[in-house]
């Protein structure tokens, strides 16, 4: 290291890297050994002793690595540092990035809420018309019915025909007010066999409670009702054009003394065929 007396020897006219140079080179230091002992490149050491601070970075930097050499070498630079041309020392600007115009943040919050409506339109549209359309089926009424379950609105087989109009009694006038009707528990009638179908004729034995619906040739109704179990229909040739039976497998259909297999017919347990005008049966054609 160098003594005070050694440093007040230098030339005090000498520029700041000429005076860290006589100071090195007075104390026996290579650039080298003075890059080591400051940490700093070689070359940044012979650019502060040539005074090329351009090479160098900010003045802020280059006052502060000036005075590092300095500090190694006891050399005072306060008289030269001020008359070098490193150039002042300015404090950074801070310049705010956060601070947005107003109509640029209007703009921005209505493009999220823009996207958020988007968002969920996408998600909520097809949820709002998948169950709309499972309430919509839940709230209707269906248009077909099993065969094998018994209309509300049907009578049952074995009740009056409906030729026959039951006569029409017109109540007495009365002022007193009038007693609730109460549903009547006797158990309908059956009616008794029917009697022996003409030659030829299509039979029907019900071994089980079926649903039919028969349609004769101009389209009206024969009979649409429930069948009860052990009961026996026969139509002659040309009175029936379409038959339905539900839960077919126990209906058993004669036409001529003969069994007719309903199998081609049936389908899961509902039978469909036509019925021609000599008594033949055939497939309902589509």
């Amino acid at each position: 290291m160098i003594d005070d007396q050694t440093v007040n020897a230098f030339d005090t006219a000498a520029g700041c890297g000429a005076r860290l140079r006589q100071a090195r080179e007075a104390a026996g230091l290579t650039l080298e050994a003075v890059g080591q002992q400051l940490r700093m490149p070689v070359q940044v050491v012979k650019s502060l002793e040539a005074e090329q601070w351009d090479r160098l970075g900010a003045p802020v930097f280059v006052r502060g690595q000036l005075k590092s050499y300095a500090r190694l070498l006891k050399v005072d630079l306060g008289d030269v540092l001020d008359q070098a041309h490193i150039g002042p020392v300015v404090p950074p600007q801070l310049v705010s990035h956060t601070h947005t115009p107003r109509a640029r943040r209007i703009a921005e919050s209505l493009g999220r809420r823009a996207l958020y409506v988007g968002i969920t339109a996408v998600l909520a549209v097809p949820v709002w018309f998948a169950t709309r359309g499972h309430f919509d089926s839940a709230s209707t009424t269906p248009n077909t019915a099993s065969l094998d379950v018994i209309p509300a609105a049907v009578p049952v087989a074995g009740t009056a025909p409906a030729d026959q109009a039951a006569p029409v009694v017109t109540p007495a006038p009365s002022t007193a007010p009038s007693a609730p009707y109460l549903a009547s528990l006797t158990p309908v009638p059956r009616p008794t066999a029917a009697a022996p179908a003409p030659a030829g004729a299509l039979n029907l034995q019900f071994k089980g409670d079926s649903w039919v619906d028969i349609v004769a040739p101009d389209g009206s109704t024969v009979e649409k009702a429930l069948i009860k179990s052990g009961e026996t229909r026969a139509f002659s040739p040309g009175q029936v054009a379409r038959m339905v039976l539900g839960n077919a497998s126990a209906v058993e259909v004669q036409q001529a003394g003969t069994i007719i297999d309903l199998s081609p017919y049936q389908r899961a347990n509902v039978a469909r065929f036509t019925v021609s005008s000599d008594g033949s049966v055939a497939p309902v054609s589509h």
